[in-house]
């Protein structure tokens, strides 16, 4: 397992190394292109290598994206199996961050919730990966009010913290009944940078069905059932 592990993580970074070069070759042929399309100088530092560069720009093809990198395949296979969403707390938690994870679990269409006892966040990883957690949740508080929350994904990640303000629990409010369990639908607009379309869902027909971490933590909806 731990050789496994350690060639898995070198396959990792070798391939972050690779995509790094060729995204900025990625980034040089763009500016050539912009500059020759414009009828602009071109750049200072692209002139000596501008030829070789507009000899490979015959080859690329307008219909990409552009180069994908690691970040955008941590999600790739979202959809094919449900996730398996593992949420816990900092340690010595208060009752009511106790209670927000109950109401996080909630949130999560089969997630599960584990207390945090006396394990430390390395070992909480090492159970997750063998027991094919997909991704992993800390909520953190202060002074007995949630105030953030860290997202993991395994196994390589990405990790993002989220802060939160103003966190008002289904317990504070009178007579509000039961939660319904439904998979809840997601609706976001103006999500429109290179970091957004990342998180979001992205519109229907380009961007849906693509990888992307909020769509990853909850089940794959039908078509049918996505418009609102």
């Amino acid at each position: 397992m731990l050789r496994r592990e350690a060639r898995l993580r070198r396959e990792y970074l070798y391939r972050k190394a690779r995509e790094e070069a060729q995204r900025a070759a990625h980034e040089r042929k763009e500016k050539l292109r912009r500059a020759l399309e414009e009828n602009r100088l071109i750049p200072t530092e692209l002139r000596r290598e501008a030829l070789a560069l507009q000899g490979s720009l015959e080859f690329d093809d307008a219909g990409g994206e552009g180069v994908t990198n690691h970040v955008d395949d941590e999600y790739r296979w979202a959809g094919v199996e449900d996730p398996k969403i593992m949420i816990t707390t900092s340690r010595d938690p208060s009752s009511r961050l106790k209670m927000f994870a109950k109401e996080l679990k909630l949130i999560f269409p089969g997630a599960q919730r584990m207390n945090r006892g006396r394990h430390e966040v390395g070992a909480l990883v090492r159970a997750c990966k063998a027991n094919g957690v997909t991704d992993l949740l800390v909520v953190h508080e202060h002074r007995g009010t949630p105030v953030g929350f860290i997202v993991s994904h395994l196994p390589f990640g990405p990790t993002a913290y989220f802060t939160l303000c103003n966190v008002v629990m289904r317990h504070d409010i009178p007579d509000l009944g039961t939660v319904s369990e439904a998979k809840p639908h997601l609706i976001m607009h103006g999500f429109s940078s290179r970091l957004g379309k990342r998180v979001s869902l992205g519109p229907l027909g380009e961007g849906w069905g693509q990888g992307v971490p909020s769509r990853a933590f909850f089940p794959t909806l039908l078509p049918s059932a996505t418009g609102l």
